[in-house]
């Protein structure tokens, strides 16, 4: 894939949506042990990518929240790679 392949983007934004809908489902939609194992798993994913594939996913993940018209949305894009251990919270 190159820098500007335009997958990433769709992709990045699948996950976010996934993880999104993991985070928010009710307990009788999905075992809420196993959506914290699956959060962590994508974390831990995210977070053996090469530093220059993390840099770019970091950067899509703030085109698509600048992009996105839904506030919700939006502010989940934008927590993201502190939620997934990405870059460290600034509040801690």
């Amino acid at each position: 894939m190159t820098d500007r392949d335009p997958l990433v983007p769709a992709l990045t934004g699948m996950l976010v949506d996934v993880v999104w809908w993991l985070e928010s489902c009710g307990d009788e939609e999905v075992d809420p042990d196993s959506a914290v194992k699956m959060m962590e798993s994508v974390g831990g994913e995210l977070l053996r990518l090469p530093s220059v594939q993390r840099e770019r996913l970091l950067q899509v993940l703030g085109d698509l929240a600048e992009a996105e018209g839904d506030l919700a949305r939006r502010d989940f894009l934008k927590s993201f790679p502190f939620a997934t251990g990405l870059v460290e919270d600034p509040e801690s």
